[in-house]
């Protein structure tokens, strides 16, 4: 059966460490076929949305008025 992944096929990593596709981490990738189901799940669906939304955030203008 097929591995549920967030690998969308960019494969590269930010400065941070974190994929530019999926954003995972180093680690995270390394480590997702030992993972369990629901281990994946859980990254997939809470960490992933989270550190986007945090990675977007700081690569956001502070005040686009200026």
């Amino acid at each position: 059966r097929p591995v549920l992944t967030p690998c969308i096929g960019v494969c590269t990593l930010d400065p941070a460490g974190y994929c530019d596709g999926c954003f995972r981490s180093g680690d995270e990738i390394g480590d997702w076929l030992s993972m369990a189901d629901k281990q994946r799940q859980y990254i997939m669906d809470v960490v992933l949305p989270a550190r986007e939304a945090r990675l977007f955030e700081d690569k956001s203008p502070q005040d686009a008025s200026l």
